[in-house]
């Protein structure tokens, strides 16, 4: 569950609407125009289209030749946008994950990453706010540029129509015609569903007056590929039954972790490393009336080795039927507050290498 979150600082309003100092307007008109609704939006799935000159890709000098390559968006990507009073007013750095639909002739390396490609909204310092990448290889195809922007709050639906594809310097030099290098290859559209996953509330002055983080719109199904560990809820606080040391006490979460994936999670017990590793921090927001000034960690935890798995349904994804040394899809495993503290088996963060 999460709670409404208060805070107090100004956002860049002048950014958010391009108001320019020279600009004439009244002081009614300035704080109604920083009154309202920002919400963060993520893409939730899409459909993409990028129509290509396959004669330009492979160096032919014939007229051009014209195929459609067509993707689906990966649910849930994280490409996000921001709308303020159901407005778009721009698009954050971020990805969406393209799945293939047809395929076409294209010159080898593109096809060789054809699963792995990504639209990406770059970083401000990059020369071109959106580009066609390897996710893997960070390798750039295509630069966007041009391109009309919709978005439409009833449907919550983001359009983006006419953006040229503009063959990149590395993609050029990768089939031997650096020359090719900004030439044209083709348009792109995007249509994507956004969902909400910040919405902020502000006063005519431009401060947050509320903040508060949506769930995900994922009604009873499992959305995401491959193996997806959550913590579904919060189960129980103890303090530790080892005293105190100068004044301080030790606190222990109880989590319930929840596969939200569609492929079985390890949970094999020490010294087997295929298990899931659960650290634990402690936050608290203090300061002025309402304690709502600051927000600061106070502990930090070693972390609980999962040894072996429940078959519960707590997260409602349904399930499948395997628990023991894996984690069904859809499944759910308790683990006490007590449990997660007890000495036999946590250790250090600083002992486990995340990526393997």
């Amino acid at each position: 569950m999460f709670k409404t979150l208060v805070s107090h600082f100004t956002l860049p309003i002048l950014l958010l609407f391009g108001i320019s100092s020279g600009t004439s307007q009244n002081s009614a008109t300035s704080r109604n125009a920083q009154t309202g609704t920002l919400e963060k939006m993520m893409v939730a799935n899409g459909n993409v289209a990028m129509d290509l000159d396959l004669n330009r890709l492979n160096g032919s000098t014939k007229e051009p030749q014209r195929q459609t390559l067509h993707f689906g968006v990966a649910p849930n990507s994280f490409f996000t946008i921001l709308v303020f009073n159901k407005q778009l007013r721009g698009l954050e750095s971020g990805s969406m994950g393209l799945v293939p639909k047809n395929a076409a002739g294209l010159p080898q390396a593109l096809n060789a990453s054809i699963g792995q490609l990504v639209v990406e909204k770059t970083s401000p310092e990059e020369p071109y706010d959106i580009v066609v990448r390897d996710a893997k290889r960070g390798f750039t195809f295509f630069n966007i540029e041009g391109g009309r922007y919709h978005y439409d709050a009833h449907a919550q639906l983001l359009s983006i129509s006419g953006g040229r594809l503009l063959v990149s310097k590395e993609f050029a030099e990768s089939f031997g015609r650096p020359s090719d290098a900004g030439a044209v290859a083709g348009e792109i559209s995007i249509g994507a569903t956004m969902q909400s996953i910040e919405i902020t509330q502000l006063d005519e002055n431009g401060d947050v007056k509320s903040a508060r983080l949506p769930a995900l719109n994922q009604p009873g199904i499992l959305v995401i590929p491959g193996p997806d560990v959550i913590v579904g809820d919060l189960i129980g606080l103890d303090q530790s039954d080892n005293g105190s040391i100068l004044g301080r006490v030790g606190l222990a979460l109880g989590t319930d972790a929840c596969n939200k994936g569609t492929v079985d999670v390890d949970w094999l017990a020490l010294p087997n490393s295929d298990h899931p590793f659960i650290p634990q921090n402690v936050y608290r927001m203090s300061g002025g009336v309402d304690n709502t000034q600051r927000f600061e960690q106070i502990g930090q935890s070693w972390g609980k080795h999962a040894f072996a798995a429940a078959s519960s349904d707590s997260c409602g994804f349904g399930c499948n039927g395997v628990s023991g040394s894996q984690l069904g899809s859809g499944f759910s495993h308790a683990s006490c507050s007590g449990l997660n503290c007890n000495q036999d088996g946590i250790s250090s963060p600083g002992w486990v290498h995340t990526s393997t």
